[in-house]
């Protein structure tokens, strides 16, 4: 019996912008499936081909324009990354831009056969601009235990010193982009706050002069508080020395989806201080801290750094979030997609595999057939055994 195995063409172009979570996801996702779904799919990666299902990791242009001839012979996945209220506090385009790319936006949605959601709450989003729901799947982020992992603590002091960070001081961590959805104004002023904490921020303006608020945050990033250390953009090879050179990571931003972020800092058992809103709630559930506002965050922070109970407790919280969104379990989730996908795909397109068994059929060669009463060699094996 032929195993048929289904190609799986992944489109993106998210290398071409530096420090986005959206390029962190696309790597996981495909290591992922490439070890973990090997006997059932073969993954590409951005190639003109036909393929039993095209998976969207980005929205360009180009990939808008390949549709027709994808559908041809296959399906079409999107991942929903962003939305247009999502981008409102992330970039700033001229409103004749923005009306038009929001536009194209949804149109590049719609034109999908399914979409991936990495946060449930988006579902009412998206079905909102008359996607149907039924064609929205939620499958969370992942990141692989192999690159982030804890750090032993002997480590950790002479990491500090390499970056120029005291040692012993109690250390509060940020990683994203510089915008102002992040929340960089409310992280700016916990760290005048709490002068005897030091405060790092790892990432850039991956967008440069239109990353929403460019011109005063890059006063600030020009002229930081003291205990403040802009590190511009790290390659993730880096990153987990960032995350275990911290105490705690402090993500106080407003729009989010499922940061990268958040799971590579679980990941190295860093506790895990967000902003009290909505977005988290049915998908951290009780693996991390939360204020509303930078009294709140200063609060907690002082906590954090004054009891070591507290402090053990978060860190705690923080890896059942990593070992809830374990391998195998988002692995799952995507064979189940994956599966179900190819189970209901629509009617009248030249798929793949039905070719390459078409092919196999007709190469296959023909049995000769037996002279007129002759009797196979297992048959007369039989029949004289049973003379007993």
């Amino acid at each position: 019996m032929t195993v048929v195995k289904y190609l799986i063409n992944m489109m993106s172009k998210a290398y071409t912008v530096k420090g986005q979570g959206v390029s962190s996801a696309y790597d996981e996702q495909v290591t992922l499936l490439k070890n973990g779904l090997a006997d059932k799919y073969t993954i590409s990666e951005n190639k003109l081909v036909p393929a039993d299902i095209t998976h969207y990791h980005t929205v360009n242009p180009e990939f808008f324009l390949s549709l027709p001839f994808v559908k041809r012979n296959g399906v079409t996945v999107g991942y929903v990354h962003f939305l247009p209220e999502t981008l409102e506090n992330s970039l700033k385009l001229p409103p004749p831009a923005k009306k038009i790319f929001y536009k194209y936006l949804i149109s590049f949605y719609r034109h999908m056969d399914y979409l991936v959601t990495v946060n449930p709450c988006f579902i009412d989003k998206l079905a909102a601009y008359g996607i149907d729901r039924k064609k929205i799947t939620y499958i969370p982020n992942f990141v692989c235990g192999d690159q982030f992992y804890p750090m032993e603590s002997y480590k950790k002091q002479p990491l500090r010193e390499q970056y120029g960070l005291d040692k012993d001081k109690f250390t509060v961590v940020c990683a994203g982009q510089l915008q102002r959805r992040k929340g960089i104004f409310d992280f700016v002023e916990c760290a005048k706050r709490l002068p005897e904490m030091q405060f790092i921020w790892a990432g850039g303006f991956s967008f440069g002069h239109i990353s929403d608020g460019y011109e005063e945050i890059k006063k600030i990033v020009d002229n930081p508080p003291e205990n403040l250390k802009f590190l511009g953009i790290i390659e993730r090879e880096k990153m987990n020395e960032i995350y275990n050179m911290g105490d705690v990571l402090f993500l106080a931003s407003y729009e989010e989806l499922f940061p990268m972020t958040i799971l590579e800092a679980m990941n190295c058992k860093l506790p895990i201080l967000l902003r009290d809103v909505q977005l988290y709630e049915n998908i951290l559930f009780d693996y991390y801290l939360k204020a509303k506002d930078v009294d709140g965050f200063v609060s907690v922070l002082k906590r954090l750094a004054q009891d070591p109970a507290y402090l053990k407790q978060a860190q705690e919280s923080s890896w059942r979030g990593h070992e809830f969104y374990n391998k195998d379990h988002v692995l799952t989730m995507w064979d189940n997609f994956y599966s179900e996908v190819m189970k209901n795909r629509p009617a009248g397109r030249k798929y793949r595999y039905k070719k390459s068994e078409k092919k196999k059929a007709a190469t296959r060669p023909a049995m000769k057939k037996r002279p007129a009463g002759a009797a196979s060699v297992r048959n007369k094996k039989i029949k004289t055994v049973s003379k007993g």
